[in-house]
């Protein structure tokens, strides 16, 4: 019961975030300190939400995994990075956690069709703008938990 309370709390918590992106504050300089200066750019161009997500699951990757190599926590600070190239409306992000239709990932559409799009595809998005091969494989294989990276990432990702 009472972890049925406490994902009821976080889910209540992100859908007050959907209506107010200013209220996530993330951490960018423990972010910044771990990228490199391509990666920057892509992790400064995500909602802020989504920063704040990401050092939040760096951090649980590095406290579950202190011995994490440098391109993992990179992976983990810019798995969600793909959602940055199209951002979503209040309304979207709210539909996208819900629902996320098959769809090809081009050519991008406008409207909900491109937001559900963003939502099913950001890995991809990503990791066709990560320069480091190591960090484009692991941020592809965030959403495949059947790989060890995908198995860890995943689990602190779905702690939030």
């Amino acid at each position: 019961m009472a972890g049925r309370l406490a994902r009821l709390k976080k889910r209540l918590f992100r859908l007050f975030l959907a209506f107010f992106p200013q209220r996530a504050a993330p951490e960018d300089g423990f972010a910044l300190a771990f990228l490199k200066e391509g990666e920057r750019a892509l992790y400064l161009a995500m909602d802020p939400r989504d920063r704040a997500h990401a050092v939040r699951v760096a951090r649980r990757l590095l406290q579950a995994h202190p011995e994490a190599p440098p391109e993992a926590v990179r992976a983990a600070l810019l798995h969600d990075a793909g959602k940055a190239l199209r951002p979503y409306h209040p309304l979207e992000r709210i539909l996208t956690g819900l629902f996320a239709p098959p769809l090809p990932p081009y050519p991008l559409r406008s409207g909900l069709l491109g937001a559900f799009q963003v939502r099913r595809h950001h890995a991809l998005y990503a990791a066709e703008r990560i320069e480091d091969p190591v960090v484009r494989t692991l941020v592809l294989e965030h959403h495949a938990p059947k790989t060890l990276w995908g198995k860890r990432l995943h689990q602190a990702d779905q702690e939030e």
